[in-house]
């Protein structure tokens, strides 16, 4: 199974910040208009997948539960846990006990790795050994960060933060890792620190791997970064997407599919939707669902097969963002499904028109992938591109396409 638990830090107090968060925690310091850093966090944690979101504050944590507790978000649900007395991020964890699933990503809540978060799931599932795996990123200068050593994707050694790293490039824990639940093992007494307690030992036992991404960045520790993010992170928002039509695109069409047994992946399609993550743009799926107007399966069935979907993309380090659908027909035989003219069935536009609306969709910068002509007049008739898959391969369909998804 892959994890669908994510753990966030924001029990920091933010103390390089000054009188910029004396009376606000450092993840709720706004960016722009009602938006706060931890939104932009949480936003993407929630779109790869992960349904639970724990987040593990302490310093004024009235706050995170009076913001975000309970609340819904991207299918996902969080809740806050508010620590009884500061015990370090292993403390946190500990604090979390049984509550904790048996595999859960971890992660700061003032930190942005803007990558594609499924990236870490292959890479803890091929080792049985390894309790955590972590993302490292590689800066010009680690010295702010400490550094980490990597030999064929066993971290080896950490270097703490010091003057003596400046000048030359290196990688560095970017904060966000896939952990094990056993990991609480390495967690003997309190306080303790993840970083600073539990990584070494477990490099030192060989327990501990890791995988180099390029993304972008930001930690707003200092003030300095924090005036970077707001400057640039409202910037970023709008993104690349790839449309794809689900049936003969993403798999194999075995009329009116919906039974997860017949789950059959079109060859390079699990690839392609993992370029369009790792690219940073979003994988959205728009499909006719005509067998729930005929009454030959329900909708519970199709949420049932775009689960089995997303467990087997998770297991090759993807996902999709989104799934849309229509189950109107004009000739339903279930009146709640009959429409004479559906406009969110294609060929015409409302999934992708009402996908642009949910979703920060770069309209200019994106493609939809289909199979039938129907597919193409619904791109067509929402402004954006649409091409027409044959059969084959689709990585190699979809190459040059995705190659020219710009995002900054």
């Amino acid at each position: 199974m892959s994890a669908r638990q994510a753990v966030i830090l924001v029990g920091g107090k933010g103390t390089r910040l000054g009188d910029l968060a004396r009376t606000t925690p450092k993840p709720l310091l706004p960016i722009d208009g009602d938006t706060v850093f931890l939104d932009e966090v949480l936003f993407n944690v929630a779109r790869h997948g992960y349904d639970d979101i724990v987040l593990m504050a302490g310093h004024l944590g009235e706050q995170f539960v009076d913001r975000y507790d309970s609340r819904r978000l991207r299918g996902a649900r969080v809740s806050v846990i508010v620590e009884p007395e500061p015990a370090g991020t292993g403390g946190a964890l500990r604090h979390l006990g049984e509550r904790l699933a048996p595999e859960f990503l971890f992660l700061n809540g003032d930190t942005i790795f803007d990558i594609n978060l499924r990236g870490l799931d292959p890479v803890l599932a091929q080792s049985d050994r390894a309790l955590a795996a972590l993302a490292l990123r590689r800066v010009p200068d680690p010295a702010r960060y400490g550094s980490v050593r990597l030999e064929d994707e066993r971290i080896v050694a950490f270097h703490e933060k010091s003057a003596a790293l400046s000048g030359a490039a290196g990688c560095i824990n970017a904060g966000v890792g896939l952990f094990r639940r056993e990991i609480l093992d390495y967690v003997e007494r309190l306080p303790c620190s993840i970083e600073m307690d539990v990584h070494p030992r477990l490099a030192s036992d060989g327990r501990l791997i890791g995988r180099e991404f390029a993304g972008y960045f930001i930690d707003i520790g200092l003030p300095d970064t924090l005036r970077q993010a707001r400057d640039e992170l409202p910037k970023r928002r709008a993104r690349p997407t790839v449309f794809f039509d689900r049936d003969g695109v993403l798999n194999h069409d075995v009329g009116y599919t919906h039974k997860t047994k017949d789950l059959r992946w079109i060859d390079g399609a699990v690839e392609t939707v993992r370029r369009v993550n790792d690219l940073g743009a979003l994988a959205i799926v728009v499909s006719n669902q005509a067998g729930v107007a005929r009454g030959y399966y329900g909708t519970a069935d199709v949420d049932a097969f775009h689960a089995a979907m997303q467990q087997e993309l998770a297991r090759h380090g993807a996902h999709i963002d989104a799934f849309c659908v229509s189950p109107h027909h004009p000739e339903a035989t279930l009146d709640e499904w009959r429409h004479p003219d559906p406009p969110d069935r294609k060929p015409n536009p409302g999934m992708i028109l009402r996908a642009m609306a949910d979703w920060p969709v770069d309209k200019a910068n994106s493609l939809l992938i289909g199979d039938k002509e129907s597919d193409l007049q619904a791109a067509r008739r929402a402004g954006i591109d649409g091409l027409l898959f044959a059969g084959g391969n689709l990585a190699e369909f979809a190459d040059v396409a995705l190659s020219r998804l710009v995002r900054e």
